[in-house]
């Protein structure tokens, strides 16, 4: 890996950026990533930057607020009522702090019909709707609660379950009714997946020793997911679930494991003696009972929304660290391609192929495509070109010499793995997903305050970077197909978070959106975290951090080609205390769902104080968060 120059002038970052002038920035350098075709204008009317204690949409739109936390998810429960919440129930109702969204298009007619290949049919009006919930916020679910975690009352074993089961993933089916939608609660799809639901582990580190617990001594079974943030979906059907901040919910001290190996492992991940006392109710929650345990954490999960009775399984294949999720770049008779990012400052970004095929016809193959493969992590370098590198037991500084014994514990201490082969430690990588118009991959970079002024490179221009940017991969190819399974590819900056009228830019860090097209003063924004792409091959980008900056997260959209690219609109704001989440668009893009995570989070707001009480409004019920349908009232595309 080449040595980054130490302390760059003016000069050096504008040219790492891409260049001095906006249209500089904006105008690709890659062949084939931006620049030969034109994109359709995104044509609604920009909502302005604000902050208060509603979402916003633009004029001709409107918004369902098709699922809350609480709701049921199956028919003859009671309307939610918060005092009368129990775990039993939870399980019933949709979890909270939802995140992820996946639309999984159902079959029109009978089973004979449809052939039960439902994700083929393209639906549009009827679908699965799969979602993340990510964490729990007690202070804002339960009465009593002074601060984030701290009872007037004491924390009840009550609240702990019901707090374990609003996490993990809700399954509902939802319908086009009229111009909006609701939810089917009698549908026979509709399920919970919880931090308690048995799951498999799959891959080259399942039965390892260092997954082995006194409940499970084979290593292969586990109970639950935990810190489920973003995820995928695979095109044989399947789901794909996130395991994210796991190592909040474990408590004990490191320096009292005897395995120095396991004691930095879990120190990397943040588990602390203070952390919260999930091990008091349930004992593998603590490492000093079970030191293994926080290894079966830190995975994908894939599962198969059509069939409720299936049990999900963790993929060791993909690595374990803080993923934010992992998305599919899959073309018929080639390997199948994944991208993730680990959600965490100075952290990788990794990428996975898979060893077969990918055949379209062949779902039963397609579903051992994610158990055998490699993975690899990347190098950025400075000239715009980058490297894949293995992650591969045996290969360069992964060997014995390294405390690496097999290929389990490349996977489990991938962090690690990947810092030895010199991969490049990046601002805080969230989202990574492929725009299928372009065939370029693009990463969201949320922020890095911590990056040093020595620190900077070209991929992370910025020294204490609070804004987050983005970059736009491209792997070789021509004729606008690429190879995704090369181990080579070219990368540029694509936009820059942050005020472009900040003065000073260079002093502060502040760049701002960087583009050939004038943005209006509510088209910049900042920590891009999540992106998702509308039928058109336009960007749509939430955020997480934007109230640091006077004005409240949402979506803005892009298109990444064309005179345009690059010039964000601004098309949705969330109440204040809330990010966005989870952009999802039916098949004909003609509604988009949107996750609303933790409204009136904010200093001093609990359930007995809320800041607000969005979306219900109501004196009785909490601040909810919340899943949208967003569509246009004369039933048009959205964006377009």
């Amino acid at each position: 890996m080449k040595d980054f120059p130490k302390n760059p002038g003016r000069r050096m970052l504008l040219k790492a950026i891409g260049g001095a002038t906006a249209a500089g920035a904006a105008t690709s350098f890659i062949p084939g990533c931006g620049s030969e075709h034109k994109q359709k204008n995104l044509s609604f009317q920009e909502i302005p930057h604000s902050l208060d204690f509603n979402h916003h949409l633009p004029q001709g739109y409107s918004a369902d607020i098709l699922l809350s936390w609480g709701d049921p998810i199956v028919d003859n429960i009671a309307p939610f009522d918060p005092k009368q919440l129990t775990a039993q129930s939870q399980l019933q109702r949709f979890g909270y702090n939802n995140d992820f969204i996946a639309f999984m298009p159902l079959a029109e007619g009978t089973p004979a019909e449809r052939g039960d290949i439902h994700y083929q049919s393209g639906n549009s009006d009827r679908g699965l709707l799969c979602v993340n919930h990510e964490y729990t916020l007690p202070h804002l679910m339960f009465s009593g609660y002074n601060d984030e975690y701290s009872a007037t009352r004491g924390v009840s074993a009550e609240h702990v379950a019901i707090e374990m089961a609003a996490c993990g993933h809700s399954v509902v089916e939802i319908k086009r009714a009229g111009k909006g939608w609701q939810p089917v609660l009698d549908s026979p799809y509709n399920r919970r997946i919880t931090s308690t639901t048995p799951m498999q582990i799959s891959g080259p580190a399942a039965g390892d020793k260092r997954l082995q617990t006194t409940a499970d001594p084979s290593g292969t079974q586990v109970l639950g997911t935990i810190g489920n943030c973003a995820g995928g979906k695979t095109p044989w059907g399947t789901v794909l679930v996130a395991e994210e901040g796991f190592g909040g919910a474990f408590q004990g001290d490191p320096d009292k494991i005897e395995d120095l190996r396991e004691a930095r492992n879990h120190r990397d991940f943040g588990i602390t003696p203070h952390n919260r006392n999930l091990g008091d109710y349930d004992r593998r929650f603590d490492i000093q009972h079970e030191p293994n345990e926080p290894n079966r954490f830190g995975w994908m999960v894939e599962y198969d929304p059509y069939d409720p009775q299936s049990t999900p399984r963790k993929l060791t294949s993909l690595g374990r660290f803080q993923h934010e999720g992992f998305t599919l770049a899959c073309k018929p008779g080639q390997a199948v391609v994944a991208y993730g990012g680990d959600d965490d400052e100075v952290q990788f970004i990794y990428r996975y192929v898979s060893k077969e095929a990918y055949l379209p016809q062949d779902p039963a193959h397609n579903r051992k495509l994610l158990i055998e493969g490699t993975l690899y992590t990347a190098r950025f370098d400075q000239d715009g070109s980058g490297q894949w590198l293995p992650l591969v037991f045996g290969q360069g500084p992964l060997s014995r010499k390294n405390g690496f014994h097999n290929q389990a514990d490349v996977l489990i201490d991938v962090r690690r793995a990947a810092a030895l082969l010199g991969a490049t430690p990046m601002d805080r990588p969230e989202d990574v997903e492929t725009n299928p118009h372009n065939d370029c991959t693009y990463v969201m970079l949320t922020k890095n305050k911590s990056r040093a002024e020595d620190g900077v490179d070209a991929a992370n221009p910025r020294a204490r970077n609070a804004a987050g940017h983005i970059l736009e991969i491209a792997p070789p190819g021509k004729n606008g197909v690429r190879d995704h399974t090369s181990d080579q590819f070219r990368w540029q900056q694509f936009l820059l978070g942050g005020n472009p009228n900040a003065e000073n830019p260079l002093e502060r860090g502040a760049y701002g959106q960087q583009s050939s097209y004038n943005i209006s003063s509510h088209g910049w924004f900042a920590n891009p975290d999540n992106v998702a792409f509308d039928p058109l091959g336009n960007m749509w980008v939430a955020t997480d951090g934007c109230e640091s900056f006077g004005f409240h997260n949402g979506l803005w959209a892009m298109a990444t080609e064309g005179p345009l690219r690059a010039a964000p609109k601004h098309f949705f704001g969330c109440p204040q205390g809330a990010e966005a989440c989870g952009p999802e668009f039916t098949p004909d893009g003609k509604t988009l769902f949107v996750s609303v995570q933790h409204p009136a989070d904010a200093l001093n707001s609990t359930y007995d104080h809320p800041l607000h009480r969005w979306p219900d409004n109501k004196p009785k019920l909490p601040p909810r968060p919340s899943v949208l349908a967003i569509y246009r009232d004369d039933g048009g595309e959205v964006g377009s």
